[in-house]
């Protein structure tokens, strides 16, 4: 091919980004998978209600958790643990209605997989049929790649996590960094590569070495998923409670993983406060704020 022949020829269309694009469609996991072939960083936000989902829609976030986190940060639980498939569902299909183009994935909680394949099954297909989300997310690396396959064999996209499994914070006792030391080193690379292989489309790293994450990243063809895993991840997810500075920490020890990028809870502190000082001094509602006949 000729010089001038090679410049005329067309190019390639180029696909569009995740972060930040304007697609009329969803978000699949094909998008993601095509991210993972360039090289793309991505970001994910957790979301629990559909005005929050439509704020962090309109800004381009193409991937929204429906974490069981919400139990900490929405329902008031201490944990995880509680956390039903009821309010996952109910939840769930809220962010599904408040977002146009991010792909939602909705966890699922403990207790409506860990019986085994079927157990799995039946709670995926009530998020997929009842909240409308994309995918579905449950932990566990080798223990869990038997649900894994059979959801992915039935349709149903799943992102899988390893590392500090939150359901199984009763097992570790707390929340300690996972694979630290050759053993656990080994077997965090089993479990990525256990769920890769039963099919899954993506599993976050939570709680992991910043070293290993980037073994497992360069080991994998599917995308991981940071939280608290260093900067080689093909993705980085926050709650989004902690991102705002909305969480009210214990003793303020925010965990050392979590940069805020705006500090809401005092700002709707002091809107409160403005608001209730106005009513006390009778100034709200004021004249402009008020009918007449």
């Amino acid at each position: 091919m000729t010089q001038h022949n090679a410049a005329q020829a067309p190019r390639e269309p180029r696909e569009p980004g995740l972060y930040g694009g304007r697609n009329s469609r969803r978000i699949t996991v094909r998008d993601i998978a095509a991210a993972k072939r360039r090289g793309e960083k991505w970001p994910m936000l957790t979301a629990y209600d559909a005005l929050t989902a439509s704020v962090f829609d309109e800004a381009g976030i193409p991937v929204m958790l429906v974490g069981d986190s919400m139990g900490n940060t929405h329902l008031g639980y201490d944990s995880t643990v509680p956390v039903t498939l009821d309010e996952m569902t109910m939840l769930s299909a809220a962010v599904v209605r408040g977002t146009k183009r991010a792909l939602i994935v909705g966890d699922l909680p403990f207790g409506s997989y860990q019986e085994g394949p079927a157990q799995a099954l039946r709670s995926a297909t009530r998020l997929l049929k009842e909240a409308g989300v994309g995918a579905v997310k449950l932990e566990g690396g080798e223990r869990s790649a038997d649900q894994i396959r059979l959801l992915v064999e039935a349709g149903i996209p799943v992102m899988a996590h390893v590392g500090l499994t939150p359901q199984s914070v009763l097992a570790f006792g707390g929340h300690p960094v996972q694979g630290r030391g050759e053993e656990a080193a080994q077997q965090l690379l089993r479990d990525a590569k256990a769920v890769q292989d039963a099919g899954a489309f993506a599993v976050v790293l939570e709680l992991v070495t910043a070293e290993l994450s980037a073994e497992v990243t360069r080991s994998l063809h599917i995308p991981t998923v940071g939280i608290g895993a260093g900067a080689e991840c093909d993705a980085q997810v926050l709650v989004w409670t902690d991102m705002a500075g909305m969480t009210d920490w214990p003793g303020g020890r925010m965990p050392r993983f979590v940069k805020q990028y705006a500090q809401l809870r005092g700002a709707l502190g002091d809107a409160a406060k403005a608001f209730a000082e106005d009513v006390v001094a009778g100034t709200y509602p004021a004249p402009e704020h008020s009918f007449r006949s």
